[in-house]
C-alpha cells in the first residue's frame, strides 16, 4: 500500500521531507541545464504543476514560459533535477509498470528517479524501462505526464539540450573479472570508466545478450547463469546524454552442473523411416532419463549426422540430399546434460527412391577453412569470392577443384574482440566491366563500407574508396551482409552498436537497413533524406529479393527470439521497444514480423532466396530453415541440416539455382584469425 501523506499532518510531512533531503546521498555532478524539456508532439514543456516545491506534486504539459518549474538538470546520475540539487523527477511507488504516476520528489539515489535520455528523443526511466509520456497523446495546457510502455509516438519525444550538451563516449571499462561461480550465479566486477561528464550505467551482456544495467557508482553485481554453458561476459559503460563506450575485454567462463549425474539416459526407440525420394524422415519414440534428455544424435551407418536439441528435444529428424536407390541404416543415441550417452537404439534399414523429389537434393563440399566465411557472392566465371572475417583478407575458391588464391588483404580493418571485422562482399551489378568488390567491414573508429577493384585476380588496395563511414561499431551488433537489390542500389544491414536507442533515431546509421547509390552517394528518394531505407532493428545480417523485388532481412534477437521481416521503406521494426512479436511489437507504426524463431533454434544469421522460397542460416540452431514466399506470408517452413554440419554463417544463391553454405563453428566470437575449421558447400536444390 503507497503512503498518503494526505492522512498526516503538514508539518510531519514537512519534518520528513527534510529528513529525507538531508539524509540522501551527495549531490551528482551536474552534466547540462537548466534547460526546457519540450514535447514534440504538443510542442509544450515539461512543467511542475503550479510551480509547487512540495513532495508528490505531478507534472503536466503546459506553455513554455522559462519559469523554475519548467528548468530541469541533468546530471551524472542520470537524474532530472528542478529547482535545487534537492528536488528530482520521480516514478511514484517505483511503479514499474504502464501507467505509473510521475511527480517530484526529494532526492535520494533510487533507480526510480535515474533517466536515460535517449537519441531517438524519449526520455526511459531506468527501473522501469518506460516511457515518459503524455497521457491520451493529449495536446492541451496541463495535460498529465506520466509513464507507459514505450511505442515510439510523438507524445512520447522529447526535445531538450540536455541531451545533446554531451557527446562524448565513456571509456572502455577495465579488468573485467569473475569470482563466486556457482551452478546458478556469479559475481562479476570490473575497473570503472571515466567520462568527461560521469557514467552514469554499465550494462552487462554475455555473448551480445543484455543480461541487466547498474548504476554508474556499481562495480560488481550478482548474474543469473545457466549450469553447463559456457558464456563470454563483458560490460559497457553508459553516461547519462546516451553515449555508449566500447565493450571491455570478454571473461569466459564455464558454469558447472549443480549436481553429479552419472545416469545414462536408456536407449532410444528403434526409429521409423519415410522416404520421399532421396530425402528421409525419422522418427523415434523418446528416451528416459533421471534429470532429463538434451540431446539426440542421429547416426547414419554408425556415423553422426545430425544433432536434435530442446528441453525436451523433439523426436523426429529430417536428412536429406541422399544418394538415389541407395540403401542407408540409422539407429539413435541419447544424450543428457552431463554427456552422459545412451546405448544405441536398435537400427532401421531403408533405401532411397530412384531420383529426388523434395526441396534439398544434395550436398557436396568444396572447399575449407581456417577463418570465419562471412561475405560471399559469385563472379561471372562461376567461382566464389569470400570474405574471411578475422584474417582480414579475400579468398578466391574454384568449387569444381577446391583450389583458392588469396586476392589481398583489406586495408583499415579491425577486429572488435567478438563479432566485428571484415564483413560483407557484393560484386557490382556490372562487375564485368566495372570490377568493383563491395565490402563492408570495422575500423578501428566505426563500421564502413568500401569498394575496391579486382585485377587480374588481385584486390588493388589503391583504388579503394570510402563510400560510406560513421556507422557505430561495438564489439559486437555490426550487422554485415551487403545485397544490390533490383533497382541498382546498394543495400546494407547495421546492427545497434550495442545501443538499442540508435536503432530508433533515423538520423544514425546502426539499426538500420541502409541504401546507397554504387557511388556511395544518397539516392534521392530514400525516406529520411539520408542512407536510412528502415530502422528499429537490433543486429540485422542476412537480406535479399524476392521476384517481385521485395527485400527480406533476417534479425538476432536478444533473449526471446529471432525474427525475419519483409522490409518497407521508412518502416519502423520496433527495436528496442519490442523483439520479435514480445514488448509492444503490436503497436501502431511498429511493423511486426512475418516470422520467428525462438533464440535457441535460432541465431539466424544469413538469407537467400532462390525461386521464391527463403532459406536462412542459423548459428546457434545449428539448422537452415526453408520457407515458401506465398504474398506477403511465410509458409511450409521446413528444416534441413539439424546439427549435420553444426552452426551456419551465410547462405547465398549459386548457379542452376543451387545453394552456397558456409558454417560458423569455432572461433567465432573471439575475433582470432585462423583459428577455426569450417566448410563450404553447394547445396544442390529440387522442385
Amino acid at each position: 500500500m503507497r503512503w498518503n501523506p494526505l492522512r498526516i499532518p503538514a508539518a510531519v510531512v514537512a519534518a520528513l521531507v527534510l529528513v529525507i533531503t538531508l539524509a540522501g546521498p551527495a549531490p551528482a555532478a551536474v552534466v547540462a541545464g537548466p534547460a526546457a524539456i519540450t514535447g514534440v508532439g504538443s510542442g509544450r514543456c515539461l512543467d511542475v504543476n503550479g510551480g509547487a516545491r512540495t513532495a508528490r506534486t505531478g507534472v503536466a504539459i503546459r506553455d513554455c514560459t522559462g519559469a523554475a518549474n519548467q528548468a530541469w538538470t541533468l546530471t551524472t546520475n542520470g537524474e532530472l533535477q528542478v529547482y535545487d540539487a534537492a528536488t528530482c523527477l520521480d516514478v511514484a511507488g517505483q511503479d514499474t509498470t504502464a501507467p505509473a504516476v510521475v511527480q517530484i520528489y526529494p532526492c535520494n539515489g533510487g533507480a526510480n528517479q535515474k533517466w536515460r535520455l535517449q537519441t531517438n528523443g524519449t526520455i526511459v526511466g531506468v527501473q522501469s524501462g518506460l516511457c515518459l509520456d503524455v497521457t491520451g497523446r493529449g495536446t492541451a495546457n496541463g495535460t498529465v505526464v506520466g509513464m507507459w510502455t514505450c511505442n515510439g509516438q510523438t507524445n512520447q519525444s522529447w526535445t531538450t539540450s540536455l541531451r545533446t550538451a554531451d557527446t562524448t563516449a565513456p571509456t572502455v571499462p577495465g579488468n573485467p573479472r569473475v569470482s563466486n561461480l556457482t551452478c546458478s550465479t556469479v559475481t562479476f566486477a570490473w575497473n570503472a570508466s571515466t567520462d568527461a561528464v560521469g557514467v552514469a550505467f554499465y550494462d552487462i551482456y554475455h555473448d551480445g545478450q543484455l543480461m541487466t544495467s547498474v548504476s554508474g557508482s556499481t562495480l560488481s553485481t550478482s548474474l543469473p547463469v545457466v549450469a553447463g554453458a559456457v558464456w563470454g561476459l563483458y560490460v559497457n559503460a553508459r553516461d547519462a546524454a546516451g553515449n555508449v563506450s566500447q565493450a571491455s575485454t570478454t571473461v569466459t567462463i564455464t558454469v558447472p552442473q549443480c549436481q553429479a549425474d552419472t545416469q545414462a539416459p536408456t536407449a532410444p526407440g528403434k526409429p521409423t523411416a519415410a522416404v520421399s525420394g532421396t530425402t528421409v524422415t525419422l522418427t523415434w519414440a523418446a528416451s528416459t532419463d533421471n534429470v532429463g534428455v538434451r540431446t539426440y544424435e542421429v547416426r547414419r551407418g554408425g556415423t553422426a549426422v545430425g544433432t536434435v536439441t530442446g528441453t525436451p528435444p523433439v523426436t523426429t529428424f529430417i536428412d536429406s540430399g541422399l544418394a538415389a536407390a541407395t540403401t542407408y541404416s540409422y539407429a539413435i543415441v541419447a544424450r543428457d546434460a552431463q554427456g552422459n550417452t545412451s546405448a544405441a537404439s536398435a537400427s532401421t534399414s531403408v533405401t532411397t527412391g530412384a531420383a529426388c523429389g523434395t526441396a534439398v537434393c544434395g550436398v557436396t563440399q568444396v572447399g575449407t577453412e581456417t577463418d570465419i566465411p562471412w561475405g560471399l557472392d559469385t563472379l561471372p566465371d562461376g567461382t566464389v569470392l569470400y570474405t574471411r572475417r578475422d584474417a582480414h583478407d579475400v579468398i578466391r575458391l574454384d568449387p569444381a577443384t577446391g583450389a583458392k588464391k588469396n586476392v589481398g588483404t583489406v586495408p583499415n580493418v579491425q577486429s572488435t574482440d567478438g563479432e566485428g571485422g571484415l564483413l560483407g562482399l557484393a560484386l557490382s551489378p556490372t562487375f564485368a566491366t566495372d570490377q568493383w568488390v563491395y565490402l563492408m567491414h570495422t575500423s578501428p573508429t566505426d563500421n564502413r563500407i568500401v569498394r575496391i577493384k579486382l585485377v587480374d585476380n588481385a584486390l588493388v588496395t589503391g583504388t579503394e574508396q570510402v563510400l560510406l563511414s560513421g556507422i557505430p561499431r561495438n564489439k559486437f551488433h555490426d550487422g554485415g551482409r551487403l545485397r544490390f537489390g533490383p533497382d541498382g542500389k546498394l543495400y546494407a544491414a547495421t546492427g545497434d552498436a550495442q545501443n538499442g536507442d540508435y536503432a530508433q533515431n533515423t538520423s544514425n546509421l546502426a539499426g538500420k537497413i541502409l541504401r546507397l547509390n554504387p557511388d556511395g552517394t544518397v539516392p534521392s528518394d530514400n525516406p529520411f533524406g539520408n542512407y536510412v531505407w528502415s530502422y528499429g532493428h537490433r543486429n540485422p545480417q542476412g537480406i535479399a529479393f524476392d521476384s517481385q523485388g521485395r527485400l527480406w532481412e533476417q534479425e538476432f534477437g536478444n533473449s526471446v527470439m529471432d525474427e525475419t521481416n519483409l522490409i518497407v521503406k521508412g518502416g519502423n521494426y520496433g527495436w528496442p521497444a519490442c523483439e520479435g512479436t514480445s514488448g509492444t511489437c503490436g503497436t501502431a507504426g511498429f511493423i511486426a514480423p512475418k516470422r520467428t524463431y525462438p533464440t535457441s533454434e535460432g541465431s539466424c544469421s544469413g538469407i537467400a532466396i532462390v525461386r521464391d522460397a527463403l532459406y536462412v542460416a542459423c548459428a546457434r540452431g545449428a539448422r537452415m530453415y526453408r520457407a515458401v514466399i506465398s504474398g506477403s506470408s511465410l509458409t511450409n517452413v521446413q528444416t534441413f541440416f539439424s546439427g549435420t554440419y553444426g552452426r551456419l554463417r551465410t547462405v547465398e544463391p549459386a548457379p542452376g539455382g543451387g545453394l552456397w553454405l558456409t558454417t560458423t563453428t569455432t572461433g567465432d566470437k573471439d575475433s582470432v584469425p585462423n583459428n577455426s575449421n569450417e566448410r563450404i558447400f553447394r547445396v544442390t536444390l529440387g522442385g
